[in-house]
């Protein structure tokens, strides 16, 4: 497993209802801080995005936002960060992101967060990265989602190695933990 510095964190432009996700979120930010992993995001300012990069911020960390010019110009981008890079189009944006990030975290968020998170494992599977990805399921937020993977890998649509590729975690130890045992594996080879 390569050593991990930039982190890459997915996460809803809402707060969402429960408290523990912004509170979490807020502490996760610190972590990364305090453990020198700059962050990248999706560079917006509202929501669990503006949390992220603000309290990585005042904890004295990196930022690194990746916003579409057309998010940016809607005044969405957050400009208090270390960089801030803009992309002609969203697919432009997961490209960077994956080019800039050595992991990926996904806190809850709505369905851009789903698309991101499973864009990653996706490129994963097919062997386009072969960088850690993990859920971080604060208060259960994503077991459904976890059931609905493995659902897949059930009904034959997905090999059960496949559930290997990312990391379900209650806490940041436990993504943590999960980073430095991850290995990519697939259950066949990709030429690519």
């Amino acid at each position: 497993m390569p050593k991990i510095k930039n982190v890459c964190v997915f996460c809803g432009s809402n707060h969402g209802y429960d408290p523990d996700f912004l509170n979490q979120t807020n502490a996760l930010g610190q972590y990364l801080a305090a453990n020198n992993h700059p962050v990248v995001y999706g560079g917006g300012k509202e929501g669990l995005m503006g949390a992220i990069a603000k309290s990585t911020m005042d904890a004295g960390g990196e930022v690194i936002g990746i916003i579409p010019t057309f998010l940016s110009e809607m005044g969405l981008a957050e400009t208090n960060v270390t960089t801030l890079l803009e992309t002609s189009t969203m697919d432009e944006r997961k490209d960077e992101m994956l080019r800039q990030s050595d992991a990926f975290i996904v806190l809850p968020g709505g369905f851009g967060t789903f698309e991101e998170f499973t864009t990653m494992l996706s490129w994963s599977q097919i062997n386009v990265h072969q960088k850690p990805i993990a859920l971080f399921n604060i208060n259960h937020y994503f077991d459904e989602l976890v059931a609905m993977m493995q659902k897949c890998c059930d009904q034959g649509f997905a090999p059960q190695e496949n559930m290997d590729l990312f990391i379900d975690a209650a806490s940041i130890a436990e993504i943590f933990a999960g980073f430095a045992t991850f290995h990519h594996q697939l259950p066949y080879k990709y030429t690519n």
